[in-house]
């Protein structure tokens, strides 16, 4: 592909939206990936227990992916897509920056700006996501989807590294004064966030119109062949181990030194960046079956982190963490595309996102439990769940080429 062709893509309007918003995720999860890296040393100086962090940190989660079963139901019935992402977004970025301005003893504040925070990103998910769902469609799925999550996943990685520099700029000191300079600090990306969004919004007021859809298409779109597929990431998402667990089982170890923790998050970030872009473009290819790879890939991960108690051991299995990461970001949505109506895509997503997290809260839950008390069978049932899911996923294949010889 020559350096002609590829400006000429560029100037696509498809394209431009998808790199614009691609932009918008990238300055987005700077402010708040940035925020997330910090949590664990911030707020215990405002007076909170491990307990109390936990409890906070898991119940943001859990609002954040459960209300979005009824933001896409939202969504679809206002169609005020353009709306809901900008109040979501708008929500972020207000309250990360505002952490900055919580007292001494404000941990109450702390914890509702950081609900506050995953609430606003329930908002815009599912809009966000059939917004970009309509321009990936007409340069593939897969590739609009891995763009989107290549940057997302940049800005993950730029986020932390922000902070690390501020902190060293402010010698290293674990103090109020230090954190409330991060949280202002990432100010700057929010504001660039609420720039390029805004930008698209007045260039791409109209990115339904991207779309053109077909009745060959929506002959393949049935309810059943959706839950099907819910079923399947739901298998996927409860063996899918959290990583703070397996930052703790590697700290435990003492086979990486502690310091180097946190570049094996960030190294993991960029593997899933680019597992993305690579399943994103074998999905337009293949299908279903990028999925099976993916997840015949991913599925071992454990057995090589908990099981092989080597540095090289945990590396191969935060390099596979990593890749079912970058399928889960990408390909998992496209797919949620090919197999909903248009007119109901921001539902089937806030469907797909909710069972999703609620699978992986409940899986991460009980495999923290079995962590401490039968480590062998928190491996297999890891392994097994992530299994399961393939054969489900092959059967969506054998349907999507059975549509195609009719």
């Amino acid at each position: 592909m020559n350096i002609r062709t590829i400006s000429q893509m560029a100037a696509q309007p498809t394209v431009a939206f998808i790199i614009l918003m691609g932009v918008v995720s990238l300055f987005a999860d700077m402010t708040h990936e940035g925020a997330r890296s910090i949590y664990g040393a911030y707020l215990p100086l405002l007076g909170l227990s491990a307990t109390m962090i936990g409890f906070v940190t898991v119940l943001g989660e859990f609002i954040g992916y459960a209300l979005r079963l009824l933001t896409g139901v939202i969504a679809d019935k206002s169609r005020n897509y353009w709306g809901m992402t900008i109040v979501g977004y708008g929500i972020n970025v207000i309250a990360i920056p505002t952490l900055a301005l919580v007292p001494e003893n404000g941990w109450m504040l702390a914890c509702v700006l950081i609900i506050l925070e995953r609430t606003g990103k329930a908002i815009r998910q599912p809009a966000k996501n059939t917004l970009l769902s309509y321009a990936s469609s007409q340069v593939g799925l897969g590739k609009g989807f891995a763009v989107q999550e290549f940057l997302d996943q940049l800005g993950a990685f730029l986020g932390p590294m922000l902070l690390f520099c501020v902190l060293w700029l402010k010698g290293g000191r674990d103090s109020l004064e230090a954190y409330a300079a991060c949280f202002a600090a990432l100010t700057i990306p929010a504001v660039l966030t609420m720039f390029f969004l805004l930008k698209a919004r007045r260039k791409f007021p109209h990115p339904e119109r991207f779309e053109q859809d077909t009745e060959t298409n929506l002959e393949s779109r049935t309810q059943k062949r959706f839950f099907l597929y819910i079923l399947a990431i739901g298998c996927f998402a409860l063996g899918f181990v959290d990583f703070p667990l397996i930052t703790m089982h590697v700290a435990k170890l003492k086979v990486i030194p502690a310091d180097m923790l946190p570049l094996l998050y960030a190294g993991a970030m960029l593997v899933d960046a680019f597992a993305a872009l690579f399943f994103g473009w074998l999905f337009d290819r293949i299908h279903f079956q990028a999925l099976i790879i993916s997840g015949l890939l991913a599925a071992f991960f454990a057995v090589f982190i908990f099981f092989i108690n080597t540095g090289w051991g945990v590396i191969i299995g935060v390099i596979l963490w990593g890749i079912g990461m970058g399928a889960q970001e990408s390909i998992l949505k496209s797919a949620v595309v090919t197999l909903t109506p248009r007119e109901n895509r921001s539902t089937s997503f806030g469907i797909f996102e909710s069972c999703f997290g609620l699978c992986w809260f409940l899986g991460s839950w009980l495999m923290g439990w079995l962590y401490d008390t039968h480590l062998t069978s928190m491996v297999l049932f890891s392994v097994i769940m992530q299994l399961v899911a393939i054969p489900l996923y092959a059967f969506l294949q054998a349907g999507n080429v059975a549509q195609k010889e009719r």
